[in-house]
């Protein structure tokens, strides 16, 4: 058994009868209520998407899959190609099976391929990236306090929020699972 808050995209879990991915996970916590975990699925046995949000403390039952590790090729009309770098065998996944890891892939980037009775249905992220800023506006000198946030644009055209200090050609890290920026990886 997983918590809800435990979730994010690319877990499998079953919720009655249903095999379902998770395709994006967002946690919530709003003063005196709850938290709150919303998800959005896709059902690996019929393909259709569902959304619903769960109490951040609920229990949902995991499922474990056979996974394996290969790297992302190129996108093809949306389809997305994964090679096997030992036995080149390949496998195509579509936007829907991706989610937000569209956000994150880079050419050879290695992954781990989900699959469920033998068919590649999504991929698991590491938690964490590290990525180059491509735009940002100029940075300020003396702002280290990190407090004060801009936009950043990724190669990949995801935007995150970085602190002013950050300047274009940067690497930084990326918590992949809240999307938010972590800290500078090199200048």
């Amino acid at each position: 058994m997983k918590l809800a808050q435990e979730l994010r995209a690319g877990t499998v879990i079953k919720i009655g009868s249903d095999v379902l991915i998770v395709q994006k996970a967002e946690y919530s916590k709003s003063g005196r209520n709850a938290a709150v975990v919303k998800l959005k699925f896709k059902n690996l046995l019929t393909g259709a998407s569902t959304e619903t949000v769960l109490k951040a403390s609920d229990k949902v039952e995991d499922i474990r899959l056979e996974k394996k590790k290969m790297a992302y090729s190129y996108a093809d009309a949306g389809s997305y190609a994964f090679q096997d770098q030992e036995t080149w065998d390949q496998v195509d996944l579509t936007e829907d099976d991706l989610g937000d890891a569209l956000r994150y892939l880079e050419e050879n980037m290695e992954l781990e391929i989900v699959f469920y009775e033998g068919r590649a249905v999504g991929i698991e992220l590491p938690t964490s990236v590290d990525r180059e800023v491509v735009y940002t506006e100029p940075g300020l000198r003396g702002d280290t306090t990190g407090r004060a946030l801009k936009p950043a644009r990724l190669a990949t055209g995801f935007e995150v929020m970085v602190p002013l200090f950050i300047n274009q050609g940067e690497i930084i890290k990326i918590d992949t699972r809240t999307h938010e920026y972590v800290e500078r990886v090199s200048k």
